[in-house]
């Protein structure tokens, strides 16, 4: 029986030692390389805290002591020290999900996977032991990255001003998040790592005064001056001591016995305190480690010898946005791109190498982007923003009162809209519809295929007067989409009988389903017009036209049914008196938090395949035909 499945709780892992304890370490990197790679899933951020969790583990008491991972993609080495060690369905319907689950195990606190958190979480834990007199610790691993946040710093803020309080804050000093960490912060504790060696220096000092008695002691009297000079200028403790946080470190985050010897005197402190760990992301994986692009942060299906992917990648809607804004760019001077982190994810890279001087990357502070954002637009440029959708639900009162409400051309890029399934409840980009929606004048596009995506960007950028976004799923593009006509600002996609009485509306990629709903209508019979109204917010009165055409309008969208696109087409419906009372069905996401699953299986559950909303459709259509039968039997003489 190797180490690792003699791990079933943290309790086994104080009987380990030393030697024990580095093969233990050796056995999850394999484990982990040889799982992931089968399942796809977060591979760098856990090699990088293997030995950082066997530490925590070690000396905090879990679950009695609260351990919360901010962000959470790096907590599958806390899972196989809490006894869940079957991965085989990671990240699918039915397994083990990727971040901390609760549902899973009470070792686990938090579930939300979104950044910067974990200390305001860790200070509301912290508040509520003191206030119940329990004698508990509270950690916070937290990311150098996550702590370019500004929700961070008004939690360190507050931690701060607790000085009777067990908390201890680690940390997880990479130099990463999904790419090179930025800003002040960054060169501060990168000043740190390279600047361990003046203990050396020290050292020697000590060495020369040992030997040389008054002109060693005048030496090393020099180099510790020297020291508080370095330390004074660069080094984080003068920072956070200054608040009044406790700092030790930097400490090697892959050396157990420094680790542990440095939480356990965090511990014992009964304030808060910051333990520094100096980790290296992939550590143990060649592929990883010699990657210089962070491909392995997050990954699909592997060959674990070479790091290659299973099935290369077809050509998707992030590369399409890649390419489009790099010709903005040489054609607009003024237009300048933002990322909150997030550089190559989201398609900037290219952009980046060829106008690095009009792109900004702010670290995790989505809010701070569009703000600054609104500032660069006031100034005359057109600021570009791209995120993933999940991320824009943090910066939501930026966009509606600093750049809608002045009027400021900026544009958002919202990749990974609508259902991205495996990554669970708080990656699904199923908000920013119905959130949008109620930001006036915001103009919102969702392109069906590549072509739409090019030219709705085009369009975008061109809006100086108002705040445009442009959303799109996550993945492969699918096949192009052609219109058959525009009707005003609508896409006519396909006719469907003499008499046409349904219209069919699909909301970007879902103008697909819609097309599939129009075929099956025909099959059964019933003629319909299936449309893509490009722009989809606020409701074009072409649209709203065209509704008042038919007898029942079907909406499908892949973000919330309840707020969404149908429903504020409903509600447009109803304020025109010049239009027929038209009933609006509205089909996508539920209002809920969704569990972990592929995406088309989650399309399937939710009865949004084409043949799922025409069976409806067909159904709704039945019941308008009794409907109008009993009405004219009963006005009859």
């Amino acid at each position: 029986m190797s180490y690792l499945e003699r791990v079933r709780r943290p309790a086994d892992l104080r009987r380990l030692r030393g030697p024990e304890l580095e093969v233990l370490a050796k056995e999850i990197r394999e484990f982990l390389v040889t799982s992931v790679s089968r399942t796809g899933g977060h591979l760098g951020p856990n090699l990088g805290v293997v030995e950082l969790t066997i530490a925590l583990h070690r000396v905090f008491e879990s679950p009695a002591d609260h351990i919360v991972f901010d962000t959470g993609h790096q907590a599958y080495v806390h899972k196989l020290l809490t006894g869940r060690q079957d991965f085989s369905a990671l990240r699918r319907r039915g397994g083990m999900s990727g971040y901390p689950s609760r549902a899973e195990s009470d070792h686990d606190v938090v579930e939300n996977s979104h950044a910067s958190t974990a200390l305001s979480w860790a200070d509301g834990i912290a508040r509520a032991n003191k206030l119940r007199g329990l004698d508990r610790s509270v950690v916070a691993v937290v990311g150098d990255g996550a702590l370019t946040g500004g929700m961070a710093w008004e939690a360190i803020n507050n931690i701060a001003d607790g000085q009777d309080r067990s908390l201890v804050i680690v940390v997880n000093d990479n130099g990463r998040s999904y790419a090179p960490t930025i800003g002040g912060l960054a060169r501060h504790l990168d000043a740190l790592r390279t600047l361990r060696s003046y203990e050396k220096v020290l050292d020697w000092g000590k060495r020369t005064l040992q030997r040389s008695g008054p002109p060693g002691r005048l030496a090393f009297e020099a180099l510790h001056g020297m020291k508080k000079g370095i330390k004074d200028v660069v080094a984080p403790q003068g920072l956070f001591e200054d608040l009044g946080i406790k700092y030790v470190g930097p400490v090697d985050g892959h050396d157990l016995e420094s680790l542990e010897t440095a939480l356990a005197r965090a511990k014992g402190f009964g304030g808060p305190v910051i333990v520094h760990a100096i980790t290296e992301k992939g550590r143990g994986y060649t592929p990883a480690e010699e990657d210089i692009v962070d491909r392995f942060h997050s990954v699909g299906a592997i060959h674990p010898e070479t790091g290659l992917p299973v099935a290369p990648s077809r050509f998707g809607w992030t590369a399409v946005f890649a390419e489009e804004i790099v010709e903005i760019g040489r054609r607009r001077s003024d237009v300048v791109a933002m990322t909150a982190a997030m550089l190559a994810p989201v398609g900037l890279a290219p952009f980046a190498e060829e106008f690095p001087d009009r792109v900004v990357d702010v670290g995790i502070a989505e809010q701070h982007a569009a703000t600054s954002a609104a500032g660069m637009a006031f100034a005359g440029l057109h600021p570009v923003v791209a995120l993933y959708a999940t991320f824009l639900n943090r910066a939501f009162d930026q966009v509606l009162m600093d750049v809608a409400l002045h009027r400021a051309g900026v544009t958002f890029v919202l990749d990974r809209a609508g259902l991205t399934g495996e990554d669970g409840p708080s990656h699904n980009g199923m908000w920013d519809l119905a959130l949008l929606r109620t930001v006036p004048g915001l103009r919102l596009a969702a392109p069906r295929d590549e072509q739409t995506l090019r030219s709705e960007l085009n369009e975008a950028v061109a809006v100086e007067d108002a705040p445009t976004v442009l959303r799109y799923p996550k993945g492969a593009l699918p096949d192009s989409l052609p219109a058959l006509s525009r009707q005003g600002s609508v896409d006519v996609l396909a006719r469907h009988g003499g008499i046409p009485r349904v219209l069919v509306v699909g909301v970007g990629v879902m103008a697909h389903t819609a097309v599939e709903v129009g075929d099956a209508l025909d099959a059964q019979g019933i003629g319909s017009t299936v449309v893509d109204p490009r722009w989809v917010l606020p409701v074009s009165s072409d649209l709203v036209d065209l509704a008042g055409q038919h007898d029942l309008v079907v909406t499908v969208e892949d973000g919330l049914a309840a707020n969404g696109v149908g429903s504020a087409l409903r509600d447009a419906l109803a304020q025109r008196k010049d239009v027929p009372d038209v009933p609006v069905r509205a089909h996508g996401i539920p209002h809920a938090f969704l569990d972990h699953a592929s995406r088309n299986e989650l399309v399937e559950g939710f009865a949004l395949r084409g043949q799922d909303i025409a069976r409806e459709t067909a159904s709704d259509v039945s019941a308008l035909e009794e409907s109008t039968t009993r009405q004219r039997t009963a006005e009859r003489p």
